[in-house]
């Protein structure tokens, strides 16, 4: 079995670190056995980042190991001694990556060296009790428990940066035609299909230097899935021009440079989305004296189509000076547009709740309880300790969730669900409670032994 060595599509699972639990510590020393709360917060669980790197050209890494994880946050100590932060994972990305969600929703188009996205951040640590103190809750017996970091899979899919897609039949000479003008050097054989991945080469043409790609050869029915032009006709969606090269030697069958270039702009146009690309046409291997006949025949029916033509040979060079002079300036004339049309505004709208951060509905008699804010503390809790579920209690009270129950009719009794419903928390209804105090008759989350203090 072939093990593949390019790969552009690939589908990532990732995961942030968790975030360290707090710990709760009562600071001790001679003659002061109780001097106060000394806990320290968990660190951060490290995140799981995509970096565009310009050394790397393929998404192979990310189809042989599929699952990536940021390092868990290390816990809290005694002494106000906060937890080691996760260490964050940096995967190298080729530039061009974009990076979507199994559903089709993009969330980042990553172009240039350097550029970063978080596709998973870490969970925040816990806070430990000194953090939590204050005047009414002088020394808390509880810490916070560190948050999972995010888990989610995402599909990367990569579309090459150049400014010039050659696109043509297979064996029609883009290979040899981006070694004679440029300095890379693809496989080149006389037989269909030799070119299965996209080779980049980097052309100076007067002042104008640029990237061409030359992007593996299309055949009828390729943006239907047949041969290899639909995994890779991505590639020439973010190029600025497009050059066909049509074989004038070719010796298959009903082949022809105007039928096949009615067969390439077929294929592009069921693709979609490549319209607005000037297109320029090289007629390949004039080296050949039938060939030559056959290019001088077919060019006036092509310029009639509104095409700019080339007459050229990869193999002897011929022609080439011009071909890359039109090619640059078609470049120079699209980076100019560029540069005059204002970058796109970006505007995130998160599906928020309501304006309070959190919403309440009711469903087969429980109350349901939503909000970035009431999931998040109630990952937090620790559950066996009651002076954390009291400290919960506080705190969703002070955010409202307890009078917008009893405005909506909440009675003493109900089911009250916070959180996702595959991991959800239920409480039972009783706004009176005093609820992770009550053995010590005070507030929620009041310690009264030490009020003197």
């Amino acid at each position: 079995m072939a093990v593949p060595t390019f790969v552009d599509r690939v589908v990532l699972h990732v995961a942030g670190g968790r975030g360290g639990n707090g710990v709760a510590s009562v600071h001790r020393e001679k003659f002061k056995p109780l001097g106060g709360p000394d806990g320290g917060n968990g660190g951060h669980g490290g995140d799981v980042v995509l970096r565009v790197d310009p050394d790397v050209t393929t998404l192979v890494d990310y189809h042989h190991e599929s699952h990536r994880t940021g390092g868990n946050g290390g816990p809290g100590r005694g002494d106000h001694r906060s937890g080691a932060n996760g260490d964050s994972v940096v995967l190298p990305v080729p530039d061009g990556t974009i990076v979507s969600t199994r559903q089709g929703d993009v969330l980042a188009d990553l172009v240039g060296a350097g550029t970063e996205l978080i596709v998973a951040a870490g969970g925040r640590g816990g806070l430990g009790n000194a953090a939590l103190a204050s005047r009414a809750r002088k020394a808390p017996g509880f810490a916070l428990l560190g948050e999972v970091g995010d888990e989610r899979s995402v599909v990367l899919e990569l579309k090459v940066v150049a400014d010039v897609g050659l696109v043509g039949f297979p064996s029609a000479g883009k290979s040899s035609l981006i070694t004679a003008i440029s300095r890379a050097r693809p496989k080149i054989a006389d037989y269909p299909f030799t070119t299965l991945v996209p080779n980049l080469g980097v052309v100076t043409a007067g002042e104008v230097t640029y990237t061409v790609a030359d992007v593996p050869g299309l055949v009828e029915g390729a943006s239907e899935g047949r041969g290899l032009g639909h995994d890779f006709l991505r590639h020439i969606e973010r190029c600025a021009a497009l050059l066909h090269v049509l074989d004038c030697a070719t010796i298959e069958p009903g082949r022809d440079p105007l039928s096949d270039l009615d067969v390439l702009e077929g294929e592009l146009s069921a693709h979609g989305g490549l319209e607005d690309r000037p297109r320029l046409v090289a007629l390949n291997k004039i080296d050949v004296p039938e060939a030559r006949e056959l290019a001088e025949m077919v060019a006036p029916d092509i310029e009639a189509r509104g095409y700019r033509v080339f007459a050229i040979s990869a193999a002897s060079r011929e022609g080439l000076r011009s071909l890359t002079l039109a090619m640059g300036a078609l470049v120079s004339q699209s980076r100019t547009t560029s540069e005059q049309l204002a970058p796109p505004r970006i505007v995130l709208r998160p599906p928020g709740a309501d304006d309070d951060g959190f919403t309440i509905r009711e469903v087969d008699g429980g109350w349901h309880v939503r909000g970035e804010k009431p999931t998040r503390w109630v990952k937090q809790t620790d559950f066996s300790n009651d002076e954390a579920v009291g400290y919960l209690a506080d705190r969703l009270n002070r955010l409202g969730v307890e009078g917008r129950l009893i405005e909506l009719g909440a009675k003493v009794g109900d089911d009250v669900v916070i959180g996702a419903d595959d991991n959800a928390v239920v409480f039972e209804f009783d706004p009176d409670v005093q609820a992770g105090a009550e053995l010590l008759f005070g507030r929620r989350g009041q310690d009264p032994r030490l009020d003197d203090r």
